[in-house]
């Protein structure tokens, strides 16, 4: 009981304004909120931009990668549906749904052919 009275009266000795701010916890959500946003939510709409840019960007004889796993070349893309055929084999076309692929090795390859010649000639102009 005595403990409880040494509380009470030590809680009383406290300066004023050192209380308790009713805007605090509202505060504490907003930053996290936002941290949530830096981390999670902006680099996801990123992606999703740059995956929705891949699938426009497909095109007759690129080589790609399906989600199941599938190594194929695209044959033909619908325009009105939102279906392609990707050539497996020498036998095997398979109709799917744009959005089953992956990755377009094609664009890639390219893009890694690129960046290979641009770093080449800056180490060419920058020998000379």
């Amino acid at each position: 009981m005595s403990q409880w009275v040494i509380l009470f009266a030590e809680e009383g000795t406290r300066p004023s304004g050192g209380g308790f701010l009713p805007f605090e916890p509202l505060a504490i959500m907003l930053v996290l909120f936002f941290f949530f946003y830096l981390v999670v939510l902006r680099p996801a709409r990123r992606q999703e931009r740059e995956r929705v840019a891949m699938l426009s960007a497909m095109k007759k004889n690129d080589r790609v990668l399906t989600t199941g796993g599938i190594y194929g070349t695209i044959v033909a893309i619908s325009e009105d549906k939102d279906e392609i055929t990707v050539k497996v084999d020498d036998n095997v076309r398979l109709r799917m749904l744009k959005s089953s692929i992956m990755r377009n090795l094609s664009n890639e390859e390219a893009a890694q052919t690129a960046k290979a010649g641009v770093s080449s000639t800056a180490i060419k102009q920058g020998g000379a």
